[in-house]
């Protein structure tokens, strides 16, 4: 049991269960059987844990080197060998699970986690650390519409919306760790344009996503402006809390308490995710 608890928080649970939340509203929303809804949710799941316990497993010495002692593998809970065979078997869980569902998902779900390990192999390091999370986030949309009977890409909007929010989180997500990163030589995209162009950019990036979701996403009367109007209300609350406090965490959970709110509008006026 200690080895599973320490596997998990090495997984970075928090986002891993906000992004396999948000496959259950996308599954739903695309009217997907039950079935199809609880093998997607479970193949997105294991594809999170395995991009997330790969991260910490590639990022061990560096954590160590910045004194990182909430990372479970730097304080030696578990050795690199069994990260990493539990990052590779959730790999391999994640795309058995997708086969079910139709070779367009499968190749979709491919891509995504792929996107995620090309981020934590090297690009996170790159001026283009960014594009990662707008393959993966822009795709991931297509992950439930693939998964039906009959497959489809996801609406041009869920695909615009995904990749701003995908950016949003990217830019949201490395601030607090910006001196620790450039000391162990992480020169992602974040830290060349600074904490405030990052934060502001990501703003962009959440009201992009929500204008999307309310122009595209189906639904009439004012309910969808109100969903939009809590979007921006994070937003705005994610630049407040940056001039008060300065980059931390919770610039990212608002982030993504914002991409909840739009998984939950695109459920309440579901009818036009797919293409």
């Amino acid at each position: 049991m200690r080895t599973v608890r320490a596997l998990w928080g090495a997984s970075h649970p928090g986002p891993a269960l906000v992004v396999t939340t948000l496959s259950l509203a996308l599954g739903l929303a695309a009217g997907l059987e039950p079935w199809r809804v609880v093998v997607l949710v479970a193949a997105v799941l294991f594809g999170q844990l395995s991009i997330g316990i790969s991260n910490d497993a590639i990022d061990r010495e560096r954590d160590r080197a910045v004194g990182r002692r909430d990372k479970p593998l730097v304080r030696d809970e578990v050795s690199n060998r069994t990260a990493w065979t539990a990052a590779i078997g959730s790999v391999v869980v994640a795309l058995a699970l997708s086969v079910p569902l139709g070779w367009g998902m499968l190749l979709a779900h491919i891509v995504t986690i792929g996107a995620g390990w090309a981020y934590n192999v090297g690009l996170k390091g790159t001026a283009v650390s960014i594009v990662p999370f707008i393959v993966s986030f822009g795709l991931f949309p297509s992950l439930a519409t693939l998964a039906a009977p009959e497959p489809e890409l996801a609406a041009p909007f869920a695909a615009l919306a995904g990749a701003a929010l995908g950016s949003a989180v990217h830019l949201t997500n490395v601030l607090p760790d910006l001196d620790d990163d450039r000391a162990t030589g992480i020169r992602g995209l974040p830290h060349r344009l600074g904490a405030t162009a990052s934060v502001l950019v990501a703003v962009a990036g959440v009201v992009v996503a929500a204008l999307a979701v309310v122009l595209g996403g189906g639904g009439d009367g004012l309910l969808p402006w109100l969903f939009f109007a809590a979007v921006v209300a994070l937003a705005i609350a994610v630049v407040v809390r940056m001039r008060l406090r300065g980059p931390d965490r919770t610039g990212f959970r608002l982030v993504m308490a914002a991409a909840l709110l739009l998984a939950v509008q695109l459920v309440v006026t579901a009818g036009a995710l797919a293409a």
